[in-house]
C-alpha cells in the first residue's frame, strides 16, 4: 500500500466513522446530547403532577427542575431510582428482550443516574450508577455496577502499541477503524519520517473528533451483569454480558455484525470492531481486534492487533501484529511478531517469544504468510521467514535466529548427525508442501474462503499469485546455481537456507516442484486470457497471445513466465499441458491424504472405520470435480481455436 493510500484510509475513516458521527452530534451545542437521545424531540420540565407520581413510585431527585422528559413520558415506568444533575428521559411504553424468552417493560428501575440522556424504550434496571452517558433507543442496561464516562474520554483511540519490538521502534497508534494494512505499513516504514508524522497528525485529528464529555450507548446495545463499564463507546446492538470490566474502549458494532464482550472477559484501552468477540475469561489490553476476530478461553492479547478472522484461545499474544486467518487455539506464546500476511497457525506449546537477549526484550520475528508453527516449537529471535511463505516448523523444532528464503519448506529436527554441521541445525526440505502435502495447501485456500466473514477487507485467497511465484522463481534459481554437487548443503553453499542443512535429494525435488508450479500458475493465466478473448469476440488475438505484451499486469507477469518456461508460443499446446498438470495436482492432493490413511491403519486397528479414506474425503472429491470441470473447459476452448 502506498503512503498516500495509507493516509487516505485514515482520513476517510474520519469522514465516515459512525463513532465520530455519533460523538460529533453529542458535542453539538446547545443540547447536543439531548437531541441525540430524543431524535430531535423537545424535552420539557416535568409537571408537578408527574413529579408527585415519580416520588410516589420511590424516586428521588437532587433537583427535579433539572429532570426533563419528552411528550408521552410515562412516570409509572420509573421506580425506586435516584437522579442527580441534568437528566433527559424518553417515552417508556414498550418491551425489550433481556434474555432468551424473557421480555421486560422499558423504563428505569432501582438505579442511580447522573447527568444522563436516556432515549425512548430503553431499559435501565438495577444499575448502581449510570453516569454521563447518552443511551439511545432500545438499549438495555440490566444488573450492572458502574457505567460511567469521565470528561475528556477518548474511548481507547490514540493508544500506542509497541508492535514487534517491546522496547519500541515500530509503534503504531490505533483508531476505531484501523486495518492490518495500515498498521503493517506504519510498523515497517520507520525511516519515512514524513509518513509517520502525517499518520500521527491524522490519528490526532481522529482522537480530537472522538474526545467527548459524554459516552454513548447506541441503539439496541445490551450491557448486563457487568461490574464496570468506564469511558467506553458501545456501538449499535453490541453485547456486554457478565464481563469483568470494559474500560476506555471503542466497540464498533451493528445489527448484522454484533460485537460481544462476555463471560468474565476483561477489555481495556482497546478497539473492538464489528463481529468481534472477547469471551470466556479472555483479556484484551491496549489492543485492536479488527472485524470478526476473537479472543476466548482465557486467551490474553496485550499491545497487539488481530487481523480479520483471526482467533486466539488459551494462549498469549504480546506486542504483535497478526494478519487475517491466524489460528491460535491452544496454550502457546507469541511475542514481538510482525505478521501482517497472516494465514498461519500456532500450535500447542509453541514458544515464539525469544525476544530477550538478557540485555533487553528488543528482538523481533517476521513469520511470513501461511507459516505453521508446530507443537512445542521454539523460535529464536531475530528471524525472518517472509520469503518462505507456507512453510512448516515441525513438532519439537528448536530454530536458531535466521533468515529463510525458500517457500513451502518443511523444517524438521535432524534425522542424523553430519560431520561439519552444527548439531543445532535442523533439516530443511524446500518445496515440501508442493511435493508431499498439496492437500493441506489447497485445503487452506478453500478453508479461508469459507470461513471469511469480513466485509470491509478484501483478500486474495490464491496461494499461487505474482509475489509468491516470484519468491519460488528466486528460490529455484538459487538451487540451480550450485556449481559443486554435494550430498549436503548449508547456508555457506546456498543463500537463504538459514541455520539448516539440505540434502541433495531435497534440492533436486525442490527444483522440479518449483518449476512445475511456476508453469502451472502461468498456464492458469493463459486459460483465463483465452476465455476472455473468446467471450469478447477477439479470437484473432489468441494466436500471438504469449508473444504479445499486455497491459493486464497479472497476465503480463504470467506471460513473461511462459516465454521463459515453455519451448514455444503455441497456445493450444499450453492449454493441453495445463490439463495434464491439473490431473497431477489432483492426484498429488489425493496421494498426500493417502499417506495419513496408510499410517493410521498401521497404528489404529479400526482407523479405516472412523476415518474416511482419501478416495472418499470430501475435499479430495471436490478437487477431482474441479479438475474434471477445468479439463472439460479446456477441451471446449481447444475446440473453438
Amino acid at each position: 500500500m502506498k503512503d498516500t493510500d495509507i493516509l487516505k484510509v485514515v482520513r476517510e475513516a474520519i469522514g465516515t466513522s459512525e463513532l465520530i458521527r455519533s460523538v460529533s452530534a453529542v458535542k453539538q451545542v446547545p443540547n447536543g446530547a439531548q437531541r441525540s437521545a430524543t431524535g430531535g424531540a423537545k424535552a420539557l420540565p416535568l409537571s408537578e403532577a408527574v413529579i408527585a407520581e415519580l416520588e410516589k413510585n420511590g424516586n428521588v431527585a437532587e433537583d427535579w427542575k433539572k429532570v426533563k422528559a419528552v411528550d408521552g413520558f410515562n412516570p409509572s415506568r420509573v421506580r425506586n431510582s435516584f437522579f442527580y444533575g441534568d437528566i433527559v428521559l424518553g417515552r417508556f411504553d414498550g418491551k425489550v428482550k433481556v434474555a432468551e424468552g424473557a421480555e421486560l417493560p422499558t423504563g428505569i428501575y432501582n438505579s442511580t443516574l447522573t447527568d444522563c440522556c436516556v432515549a425512548s424504550n430503553v431499559l435501565v434496571c438495577d444499575v448502581k450508577l449510570l453516569s454521563n452517558y447518552v443511551v439511545k433507543e432500545g438499549a438495555v442496561l440490566f444488573n450492572n455496577g458502574l457505567v460511567c464516562t469521565e470528561r475528556g474520554a477518548t474511548f481507547g483511540n490514540g493508544a500506542e502499541l509497541p508492535i514487534a519490538i517491546e522496547t519500541g521502534g515500530r509503534e503504531v497508534r490505533i483508531y476505531g477503524e484501523i486495518t492490518v494494512d495500515v498498521a503493517g505499513k506504519i510498523a515497517t516504514s520507520r525511516a519515512d519520517k514524513k509518513l509517520l508524522r502525517e499518520y500521527n497528525e491524522a490519528v490526532d485529528s481522529y482522537v480530537d473528533a472522538v474526545t467527548s464529555e459524554k459516552g454513548l450507548i447506541e441503539r439496541g446495545a445490551v450491557i448486563k451483569n457487568t461490574r464496570k463499564v468506564l469511558n467506553t463507546y458501545v456501538g449499535s446492538y453490541a453485547l456486554i454480558d457478565n464481563a469483568t470490566a470494559v474500560v476506555n474502549t471503542s466497540i464498533l458494532s451493528n445489527k448484522e455484525e454484533r460485537a460481544e464482550i462476555s463471560e468474565g472477559a476483561y477489555v481495556s484501552d482497546s478497539v473492538i470492531q464489528w463481529g468481534s468477540e472477547v469471551t470466556s475469561m479472555a483479556i484484551v489490553d491496549t489492543s485492536a481486534l479488527t472485524e470478526h476476530s476473537h479472543v476466548e478461553r482465557h486467551g490474553k492479547v496485550t499491545q497487539s492487533i488481530l487481523g480479520p478472522n483471526t482467533g486466539v484461545a488459551e494462549g498469549e499474544v504480546t506486542a504483535s501484529l497478526l494478519g487475517p486467518f491466524v489460528g491460535f487455539h491452544h496454550q502457546a506464546l507469541l511475542i514481538a511478531a510482525l505478521w501482517p500476511e497472516g494465514k498461519g497457525n500456532v500450535a500447542y506449546g509453541a514458544n515464539i517469544g525469544s525476544n530477550h537477549t538478557s540485555k533487553a526484550p528488543d528482538q523481533e520475528l517476521w513469520p511470513g504468510e501461511g507459516v505453521f508453527f508446530g507443537l512445542g516449537v521454539n523460535i529464536k529471535y531475530p528471524s525472518d521467514f517472509t520469503r518462505a511463505p507456507y512453510s512448516i516448523f515441525a513438532m519439537g523444532v528448536n530454530a536458531l535466529a535466521q533468515k529463510l528464503t525458500f517457500p513451502f519448506s518443511l523444517i524438521n529436527t535432524p534425522a542424523a548427525v553430519y560431520k561439519g554441521v552444527s548439531p543445532a541445525y535442523n533439516e530443511i526440505r524446500p518445496a515440501w508442501l508442493l511435493t508431499d502435502n498439496m492437500y493441506t495447501l489447497r485445503r487452506n485456500e478453500e478453508k479461508f474462503k469459507k470461513r471469511n466473514k469480513a466485509k470491509r477487507t478484501t483478500f486474495d485467497f490464491d496461494v499461487f499469485r505474482p509475489h509468491i511465484v516470484d519468491l519460488m522463481i528466486d528460490a529455484r534459481n538459487r538451487l540451480l546455481e550450485v556449481t559443486e554437487v554435494k550430498d549436503l548443503y548449508t547456508d555457506k553453499d546456498i543463500r537463504g537456507l538459514g541455520k539448516n542443512y539440505m540434502l541433495e535429494e531435497s534440492r533436486l525435488k525442490a527444483i522440479e516442484a518449483y518449476t512445475f508450479y511456476i508453469k502451472y500458475y502461468a498456464l492458469l493465466g493463459l486459460k483465463r486470457k483465452v476465455e476472455e478473448l473468446l467471450d469478447s469476440g477477439s479470437k484473432e488475438q489468441i494466436a500471438d497471445l504469449i508473444s504479445r505484451p499486455s497491459s493486464d499486469l497479472r497476465w503480463e507477469h504470467q506471460r513473461r513466465i511462459l516465454k521463459t518456461e515453455l519451448r514455444g508460443n503455441d497456445v493450444a499446446e499450453g492449454l493441453r499441458l495445463l490439463a495434464e498438470m491439473q490431473e497431477k495436482v489432483a492426484r498429488d492432493v489425493e496421494k498426500s491424504k493417502e499417506k495419513d490413511d496408510r499410517r493410521g491403519c498401521r497404528i489404529i486397528d479400526d482407523y479405516e472405520v472412523v476415518h474416511p479414506s482419501a478416495s472418499n474425503d470430501a475435499f479430495v472429491l471436490d478437487t477431482w470435480r474441479q479438475t474434471r470441470k477445468m479439463q472439460n473447459q479446456i477441451e471446449e476452448l481447444l475446440s473453438k481455436l
